[in-house]
């Protein structure tokens, strides 16, 4: 192996670069009935385990990527998909399956709306709103007010509560496809999480 022989400070991540230290291990994933019911505690074990946990709504292409890409940095990924149908097609993922939201999600939990066409996206970010999760966000334009906006007013969510709502969901990037997007959305999460801007400067 090639020595590297640039200068820099002592920094965590060039080590794990160049292999000095091994990276987070990717979090492992499991399918079935009975993956389905355990993930229905999915804060408490994330916990108990020190791992960091992302749920993707609705099965999606940019959910794919999400939970895929997460999972090599460390996320814990379960996949919140309501229609049986699309559920059952989205099993080969190789992700575990919810049908609702867990009303024991903490703040160990980032919730990511991929698919702001559907209806029960209302539903979806009420329950998650209602929640400890760390970060609740939703795909979409933000030059525009978007559909969960009038959803959740209709069911009663206050505006403050509302706002919580992140979009959009990622750094901007000039993302267009479903992979670009998870890119951009895992960088938002992780600038976020470490308190840093998200840019070129350090």
């Amino acid at each position: 192996m090639t020595e590297h022989t640039h200068d820099h400070d002592d920094d965590s991540a060039c080590a794990v670069a160049h292999g000095a230290v091994t990276p987070p291990r990717p979090a492992t994933s499991a399918t079935g009935p009975a993956a389905t019911s355990a993930t229905t505690s999915a804060s408490r074990s994330a916990r108990a385990a020190g791992e960091r946990t992302l749920v993707a709504v609705f099965a999606s292409p940019v959910a794919g990527y999400l939970l895929r890409y997460g999972a090599d940095m460390g996320f814990r990924g379960l996949l919140l998909e309501p229609d049986e149908a699309r559920a059952a097609g989205a099993a080969a993922l190789g992700f575990p399956l919810l049908a609702a939201v867990p009303d024991d999600l903490d703040d160990s939990v980032d919730l990511v709306v991929t698919d702001h066409h559907r209806p029960e996206l209302g539903v979806m970010l009420r329950d998650a709103l209602a929640t400890k999760a760390r970060w609740v966000g939703i795909m979409g334009n933000p030059h525009h007010v978007g559909p969960h906006v009038a959803m959740l007013t209709e069911l009663g969510v206050p505006a403050d509560e509302i706002a919580r709502v992140h979009r959009p969901i990622g750094l901007n990037i000039g993302s267009r496809i479903p992979p670009e997007i998870a890119v951009s959305t895992l960088a938002g999460l992780l600038a976020d999480r470490n308190g840093r801007p998200g840019g070129f400067e350090f």
